[in-house]
């Protein structure tokens, strides 16, 4: 039994990692979101053809990115609320 209590313990840390992890590439990619958006008002005043043609591409797949890592987080959320719910550990069952 204590066996399988140190494995759903180590689950549940793993999976809280993951979540902060998740969170650590939101704000990455919010981060870099916001350095686009630096270059391309900065750009306005320069008016780079090859800046023009190609930033907006790429800011709306970084902010489509971002949506998408969010919704990842929200259903893993949703996974690890879920799990730690079916596997509380001995001593909250007991207490």
């Amino acid at each position: 039994m204590k066996y399988q209590f140190m494995q759903v313990r180590e689950k549940i840390a793993l999976m809280d990692k993951i979540l902060r992890e998740l969170d650590d590439v939101i704000n990455s990619q919010k981060s870099v979101l916001k350095k686009i958006a630096q270059i391309e008002a900065e750009n306005i005043n320069l008016n780079d053809s090859s800046l023009n043609d190609k930033l907006p591409d790429v800011h709306e797949h970084v902010d489509a990115s971002i949506v998408e890592t969010t919704e990842l987080q929200a259903k893993f959320r949703e996974v690890y609320d879920a799990f730690v719910s079916n596997n509380k550990p001995e001593e909250e069952s007991t207490a």
